[in-house]
């Protein structure tokens, strides 16, 4: 699986939305929450967190720097795989050290590789993988085939087979899955290229005749290629859509035509609505809004256009940018780093940069005097006096993993913030060209009398 790969970005190098994709995907694999254990035992989830030639907790920049060393920081960031186990025959220490042993075998002599061991709500052990696709021997790209995913396969069959666990006999091939399409799944959210499913069974639904069908999809803003697979890239987009390779049977030329005449009467609607977004709530109004400027501002001009704030006209979705209706899916982080850019009047790089070092000045005493503490808490033999030192133990490690998350909101808005103005940019440009094209069709009557 690989991680979120947008092409639109014109700048040399790893671009903004690349590098929070590798931050996002590491962060992800090595989450405490998903290990089930708490700051307080951060020691601990560290057996449960291995880095294969690169540290857990510098792996993001370890890796960049060796893309960066060898000239390639562009495409493909990381490739994300997973690996399960039965519920109830592994416990979470051989669940790893499996992990471990397989990344090792797969990928231990060339690349970076993270290995993290989940254990989700239902009990479910699982490895995740987080693999650095340039080699850091020579440089040479990693790139996934239906062989790696065999090899992949066998090799974890062999392991299991080793420690007594059962395997999969015969599994049914399957088509990878991008790890932005895989996570949003698992958090019961939408990708883009779900949008595009969902655009194109509206452009289905709301047709009588392949002609009409295609008016719709054109209606939407997508480009379209006809081949022997249907390709279409919505607006903003550099990539086109397979749409046969990625939906299946239903979506080749055929198919779309058999659910079209299958059809008795066309819907009206055909622009599908947006998933509801969660209500979000923030203090204060537009009009206070628009006096702000810098990060501020832009915050609230980017929840404006994807039509999270109020506007005076009914809302129209053919109006919501896909670039930009993309992103509800993110709402709660884009709504909570908006929170933090209000609540401490960030308005600049700098201020951003002065707020993060605050809280890690914070951060690193209130370390200091947890150390302390723990050091203390082993040498008292009085348990009345023993429980109250861990009570403050418990409240300095609450107090950090708030810092912590409030530093990883500050190194989110500094990421987001880029990608955000190149959105904007690319969604005016477009407009622009619509706008364009528009007016041409009564250019001629201007000089008639």
């Amino acid at each position: 699986e690989k991680t979120a790969n947008p092409a639109y970005y014109e700048k040399e190098g790893m671009t903004a939305t690349q590098a929070q994709g590798l931050s996002d995907v590491i962060d992800y694999a090595a989450q405490s929450r998903k290990t089930g254990l708490t700051d307080e035992h951060a020691e601990i989830m560290r057996h449960f967190v291995t880095g294969i030639n690169c540290q857990p907790e510098t792996a993001r920049d370890e890796m960049m720097a060796t893309k960066k060393h060898y000239g390639k920081d562009e495409g493909v960031v990381a490739y994300h795989g997973y690996q399960s186990f039965a519920p109830g025959e592994a416990t979470p220490e051989m669940a790893h050290e499996i992990g471990v042993k397989l990344a090792q075998r797969l990928w231990g002599d060339r690349y970076q590789v993270i290995v993290a061991t989940h254990l989700d709500k239902a009990n479910h052990l699982h490895n995740h993988f987080v693999l650095n696709n340039v080699s850091m021997v020579d440089g040479r790209k990693y790139y996934r085939s239906n062989q790696d995913y065999y090899n992949m396969q066998k090799e974890s069959d062999s392991l299991c087979r080793e420690y007594g666990l059962s395997v999969i006999e015969n599994p049914k091939p399957g088509k990878a899955k991008h790890y932005g399409e895989w996570k949003a799944e698992q958090d019961g959210r939408q990708t883009w290229r779900g949008m595009v499913k969902s655009d194109v069974d509206a452009a289905i639904r709301g047709a009588m005749t392949e002609r009409q069908f295609w008016e719709n999809l054109r209606k939407l803003g997508y480009e379209i290629k006809q081949g022997k697979d249907i390709s279409l890239r919505p607006p903003g987009k550099e990539r086109f859509v397979r749409l046969c390779r990625n939906f299946g049977d239903d979506y080749t030329i055929d198919g779309i035509r058999r659910r079209i005449l299958a059809q008795t009467r066309p819907e009206r609607r055909v622009i599908p609505p947006d998933p509801p977004p969660k209500r979000v709530h923030f203090k204060g109004t537009l009009h206070t809004a628009r006096r702000m400027t810098g990060l501020r501002a832009l915050y609230f001009y980017y929840l404006y256009r994807m039509g999270v704030l109020p506007k005076k006209r009914e809302p129209n979705p053919k109006r919501v940018y896909f670039l930009f209706r993309e992103d509800i899916r993110f709402m709660q982080n884009i709504a909570r780093e908006t929170r933090l850019l209000v609540t401490h009047r960030i308005d600049t790089a700098d201020q951003l940069a002065a707020h993060k070092d605050g809280l890690a000045a914070q951060f690193k005493t209130l370390c200091t005097n947890r150390k302390r503490l723990r050091h203390q808490a082993r040498n008292i033999q009085d348990e009345e006096k023993s429980a109250a030192v861990k009570s403050e133990i418990a409240a300095l490690s609450m107090k950090i993993g708030e810092l912590r998350r409030e530093v990883k909101l500050c190194e989110d808005i500094e990421m987001r913030s880029e990608v955000m103005r190149d959105k904007i940019r690319r969604a005016q440009e477009d407009e622009q060209k619509s706008n364009v094209k528009e007016m041409k069709p009564h250019e001629p009557l201007r000089g008639r009398r």
